[in-house]
Order: C-alpha cells, then structure tokens, then sequence
C-alpha cells in the first residue's frame, strides 16, 4: 500500500486549521496547533502562499485563506450546480431528439465532459463522463472557444490537429469558424473529430452572463444531418432551447 506525502497532509491539515479556525492565525498558532516546529510550518506555509492558497496580513503577518482556494471552491460549486440544474433539461432533449447529450466545460485546455445522457435506446453505449474532448474540432469546444475569452486564448496556443480530412486547424479558417458560431449562437461538428459522428452545441450562462458551459446533441451523421450533411434544423433548434432553458435556471435571464 504506498504512503501518503507527509508533506501534503501536514499542507491539507494546515488549510483545514485556517478554514474552520479564527480569521487569520500566526505562525506560532499554527505550528503549536498541528504539532510542527515553526521552521517546518513556515516553509509550508510560503509555499501554499506562493501558490494563492494562502495569504498573508502585511500588518499582523498572520494568515489566512487565499483567494487561489475560493476561486478552486467556487468552480467545483459551479460544475455541480451546472450539472444538477442540467439534469431535467438534458434528459428531456435526449428523449425528444433520440441522440446522446453531453454537458461540456472548459478544462486543462479542452473540454471534459460533466454530464452524459444516453441515446434513449437498446444500443451498447459508454459513459463519457469524465472524458476530455478537444477545443478545435468539437462542438461543444467550439461554442466553449467563441464565448469563453480564456478558452479563446487556450485553443489558439494549441497544436490544432488535423483528426478527420474535415478538421479545420488553419488560424484564419478557425477564427472564421468562431465568428460564425458567435453570429448563429451554435456551433456544429460533422465528422470533423470523428468520421461518421455529427454534433450540434449551444453555450449556457450564468447569472454574470459569463459562458460556464455547453450542450451537445451528438449522433451519427445519417441520423444528425440531412441527406446533404448539414445539421438537422430541429435539432439546432433543440439544443439552443436547452441552453437557454439551463441558462435561465442559472440566472441568466433570456438571451
């Protein structure tokens, strides 16, 4: 059985000490508390202020929690929140559409995949969630990428690569494609990821009108696309009235 990192729990147990202690404590608190010579728990507390996860009184010199931990905290509440307002809506568009639903967010610069309906029949599917798609050719990337600025800066950073002859990876012709996206308010992937699969995105807001995340309709390109594989118009109408509809329950009002 491996070990745990004495280094990390005495870390872990130093940010549980100031989260549910007194507003800011010094260092001779901290170290009697957890049993630490004052050495060791000022090297361990420079390095979880160098980090943002803890911050310093210039005054006092006592500490406390810094904004680096609330920003970690406030994103895992706004994944969980996305995911549980999306539930109902999600299921509700699998059922009417008949294809799979996926709830993207932007992350590590790509999109993992937070929620996943299955298409609403006897076939042998797989679960995805948890899985990482790519911001360049995929749907859900692309609506991520034309309305989340620090997505718009990641995907442009990024080795566009070339998956299908589809692919889109010249700079000008993506950032033509992102344009398109913002002027539409969707975002379309056919066989550009993966051959034979289609997808439709709309991007959901929250409360801030910041872009939090999207929804996919995928499926294969037969059943998604019309005879000239182009996306079905239902189906670009069912995704956007889901967003929407996720959006409004986080607060965004009408878009």
């Amino acid at each position: 059985m491996a070990k745990n990192i004495q280094s990390l729990e005495r870390a872990a147990a130093m940010l549980r000490l100031l989260a549910g202690g007194e507003r800011r404590l010094g260092l001779s608190d901290i170290a009697s508390s957890l049993d630490l010579a004052k050495g060791t728990a000022h090297g361990i507390l420079r390095t979880l202020q160098a980090e943002g996860f803890v911050e310093q009184d210039p005054a006092s010199g006592r500490y406390q929690l810094g904004a680096e931990l609330l920003r970690l905290g406030n994103s895992y509440l706004d994944v969980h929140e996305l995911r549980a307002r999306a539930l109902v809506w999600t299921d509700d568009l699998a059922r009417s559409s008949g294809e799979s639903v996926h709830l993207g967010v932007l992350h590590q610069q790509g999109v993992l995949i937070v929620h996943h309906v299955f298409r609403p029949d006897d076939s042998r599917q797989v679960l995805e969630v948890g899985a990482m798609q790519p911001l360049h050719s995929t749907a859900l990337g692309k609506v991520l990428s034309a309305y989340d600025p620090v997505a718009h800066s990641e995907v442009l950073e990024l080795d566009r690569e070339a998956f299908t002859p589809r692919t889109v990876t010249a700079l000008r012709a993506f950032e033509g494609e992102l344009d398109l996206t913002r002027a539409r308010g969707w975002a379309s992937d056919v066989e550009e990821t993966w051959e034979g699969v289609a997808a439709v995105a709309a991007p959901i807001h929250d409360r801030r009108r910041m872009p939090v995340g999207a929804i996919a309709i995928t499926g294969a390109v037969e059943r998604v696309c019309d005879d000239d594989k182009e996306l079905r118009a239902e189906l670009i109408a069912a995704v956007r009235d889901c967003a929407r509809a996720v959006s409004r329950d986080l607060g965004a009002g009408r878009f």
